[in-house]
């Protein structure tokens, strides 16, 4: 599997606090890796120092083998990336589609994006009811299928996705999940930040263990599971 996203070394600080200490990771074309941890792990500065929103006090970033490392946010867009931040952050005071829109603010080819909003819909047929209200009308599930939608219209080759599931239902986590597993599917690579480590390690082909900014740890789900000094130690003991 050829190499997609390769970070060596990243460190992250905000002031005196070193959020992220040297970390290096990779995702391959159409892999689907998970980063796990408990919280204050520094999984979200991870994935913030990966696609820019924060300085990198250090390291190395290369996508689809360009070297990204001093490139800004909407570059690193611009070359393929998208993130699903936590907690949604849509925009309530836009419509649905509004909302849609700002993941294609890159793009200038309307003609597609009006195609691609339209696939959207059918995709997400809540979203189609609701495309010309508010999004503050949404509920936390269909916020984030927005937030999912909104990233899809940016064209990524990788999505990062931090904590997905998080105050959704039981129902609609496993909704949730099975359309990651089917944006995978179709080509798209995903890097996934989650607590829910049962639904990521069914999902991800490998994962990281972060613990205090540090990556301790990588392998594959079923070793990771199988380690039940890992799991008690950094995955929360869940099975």
């Amino acid at each position: 599997m050829s190499s997609l996203l390769s970070v060596e070394s990243l460190s992250v600080r905000y002031g005196r606090v070193h959020a992220v200490r040297g970390a290096s990771l990779s995702v391959g074309e159409g892999e689907i890796v998970a980063v796990l941890g408990a919280n204050g792990a520094g999984k979200s500065s991870l994935l913030n120092g990966i696609l820019g929103l924060v300085p990198a006090h250090h390291g190395a970033l290369r996508f689809a083998s360009r070297d990204l490392t001093g490139a800004s946010p909407p570059q690193r867009i611009a070359a393929g990336m998208a993130l699903v931040p936590e907690g949604r952050r849509i925009v309530m005071s836009l419509t649905v589609e509004e909302n849609l829109l700002m993941g294609a603010y890159l793009r200038r080819d309307a003609p597609a994006v009006r195609k691609e909003i339209e696939a959207l819909y059918a995709r997400f047929p809540n979203l189609a009811a609701r495309r010309a209200l508010l999004a503050s009308v949404l509920s936390g599930g269909e916020q984030q299928m927005l937030a999912i939608g909104r990233g899809i219209l940016a064209r990524p080759r990788l999505m990062l996705l931090d904590e997905p599931s998080l105050g959704l239902s039981p129902l609609l986590v496993q909704e949730l999940f099975r359309l990651l597993a089917e944006l995978n599917r179709e080509g798209l690579a995903l890097l996934l930040v989650e607590q829910n480590t049962r639904q990521a390690l069914r999902l991800c082909t490998r994962a990281y263990v972060m613990e205090l900014g540090a990556i301790v740890m990588q392998d594959r789900p079923r070793a990771l599971l199988d380690d039940q000094r890992l799991v008690a130690a950094y995955l929360g003991g869940s099975r």
